[in-house]
């Protein structure tokens, strides 16, 4: 049976709810499938907002052949497939629709970039987190990226009217507080709660939803209470703690590299000196993540989240540097010593610019002004 979703999905833009900054009158997505013109980009935005419905109207509306793949279990084998298709009679151009695109490696996104790069495809990335950070730099300059916002309560609505199924006022409401502008999680709700009890109220959208989801907001207070509760296990050393929020996050869907990424700033900003090689094994955290992805990356961040809660801890370096940076606000670009100066030309020596200066000595080479300050509080070698 054809998913609830499916049947209501918009085909073209006039059926399209939501993201007028794109798609109104002036939206620049509407002006490109007006001029027919071809181009790649990424569409970012939280779930369920029309990434995927976006990228069907566009290719549709420029009669090109649509390929959709997911990051989440695809690889370079498929898309080579796509290059090679055997239709190579079809005059129409290839567009690849990569679905959650921040899940494909480095590697994989330079196999991508030739392609895209040369013509052979054009490239519609769908992402939820910031592309700034999850796609290299030179595919991300060869695409246009479109921010799509979350749905409002307005919009929710009028997506809830078109699936025709009666909902009260009372259980509409809560389904749209709900959904939190993701349209997905609206349609599945309805469609979940009208095969199991038959009828809409707000008791039975309740029970059909305590059984179908696993709710963790991304974008909400669940995002940063869970990832604050994960750090400061790390930070108290309890490491029991410290896997089950690492869990949670997991299976409620987090990025594993934004949890890596936390995970190399705790290495410096909470064990700094105490235990150096932290960071190495974090960043080497980082990179098996980046390189092998889910579901076997979970281990290795079970892995370095185990080693760095059971480490010792020291935050001297990060709190010396916050009190050198205030110092550097607060007063401004006080005078370098002239000793430790460069000195390329011979007038600048006449000056006195490195004069005096020899290789580990014991004097401060502070500005005068706070000359013998000591920010790093613990023993010098």
């Amino acid at each position: 049976m054809e998913p609830l979703a499916s049947k209501i999905r918009p085909k073209t833009l006039k059926e399209f709810i939501g993201q007028e900054h794109l798609v109104g009158p002036k939206g620049p997505l509407r002006m490109a499938i007006k001029d027919k013109h071809l181009f790649s980009f990424i569409l970012w935005g939280p779930p369920g907002v029309g990434k995927t419905t976006l990228a069907r109207i566009y290719a549709h509306a420029l009669n090109a052949k649509l390929y959709e793949l997911s990051a989440v279990s695809a690889g370079k084998d498929d898309i080579k497939n796509i290059v090679s298709d055997p239709t190579l009679l079809d005059p129409r151009p290839k567009l690849l629709f990569l679905d959650e695109i921040h899940r494909f490696n480095k590697a994989q996104q330079d196999f991508l970039l030739p392609l895209v790069e040369n013509g052979q495809l054009s490239l519609i990335g769908a992402t939820t987190e910031n592309p700034s950070f999850e796609i290299i730099s030179p595919l991300l300059s060869r695409c246009r990226v479109f921010v799509l916002n979350s749905l409002s309560d307005k919009e929710i609505k009028k997506i809830v009217e078109r699936t025709k199924i009666k909902v009260p006022k009372e259980a509409l409401d809560w389904l749209i507080n709900l959904a939190n502008g993701d349209a997905r999680i609206a349609i599945t709700a309805i469609e979940n709660t009208k095969q199991v009890y038959g009828n809409i109220t707000v008791e039975t959208l309740k029970s059909a939803f305590e059984h179908t989801f696993i709710r963790f907001d991304k974008k909400g207070d669940e995002h940063y209470d869970t990832i604050s509760a994960f750090i400061k296990s790390m930070r108290a050393g309890d490491v029991d703690a410290t896997l089950y929020y690492l869990a949670r996050m997991v299976l409620g869907g987090e990025d594993p590299k934004f949890i890596a990424r936390r995970m190399v700033v705790f290495a410096s900003e909470d064990i700094g000196l105490a235990l150096p090689t932290a960071l190495v094994v974090a960043n080497a955290v980082f990179e098996a993540v980046e390189k092998i992805g889910l579901p076997e990356a979970q281990i290795n961040l079970a892995h370095g989240a185990s080693y760095l809660a059971l480490a010792a801890k020291d935050r001297s370096s990060y709190d010396a540097y916050f009190e050198a940076l205030l110092d550097v606000k607060k007063l401004g670009n006080l005078p370098i010593p002239l000793k430790i100066r460069n000195a390329p030309t011979k007038l600048m020596k006449d000056l006195g610019y490195h004069k005096g200066y020899t290789k580990y000595d014991k004097e401060s080479y502070l500005p005068d002004k706070i000359k013998g300050k000591k920010y790093l509080k613990r023993p010098r070698p």
